[in-house]
């Protein structure tokens, strides 16, 4: 099982179709507040669908928390436009955390620091645009992760753990 961390999310679509991921891939999703809107918001709901309720979901209070209950041995990966490393230059294993911040700011230079061994980014050519959706780079690093755990049938059905 692979974990999203979503810090600090301020729109409920993308926070809807990061539950669609985790349900999709087995994937548990990790909620840090404070939020930048309501769990219950009609949108976020619209977002997750009938299923939300079968969301692997844990809420944190705040950052600390969440890093008061990581366990030890625990990879945490944060994705950042300011990393050097590009995500399909990671070697993830199952059980790791795949961080990203809020949609206007990202993630706090204090957290990317801390873990700077790990940070990653998803490469972008450099003219475009300065940052990818949030759902969209959770999808693209998600299952560059899942393709290398190699969990999949003959036929390329994801296989959860």
């Amino acid at each position: 099982m692979f974990h999203i961390v979503l810090l600090n999310p301020e729109i409920p679509h993308n926070t809807g179709a990061a539950g669609r991921l985790a349900l999709a891939t087995g994937s548990k999703l990790h909620l840090v507040k404070p939020l930048g809107f309501e769990l219950s918001d009609r949108a976020l709901k619209r977002a997750g669908l009938d299923y939300w309720k079968d969301v692997d979901l844990e809420i944190w209070e705040n950052w600390e928390a969440f890093c008061t209950e990581l366990p030890a041995k625990s990879r945490l990966f944060p994705l950042t436009t300011k990393a050097k490393k590009a995500h399909w230059d990671a070697s993830f294993q199952k059980g790791d955390y795949l961080l990203f911040g809020r949609e206007t700011k990202g993630l706090p230079e204090a957290i990317i620091e801390q873990h700077k061994e790990n940070a990653l980014r998803i490469p972008m050519r450099e003219t475009s645009t300065r940052s990818l959706n949030l759902a969209t780079s959770i999808s693209i690093v998600l299952y560059e992760a899942l393709r290398q755990s190699s969990n999949t049938s003959e036929d390329g059905t994801y296989l959860a753990d």
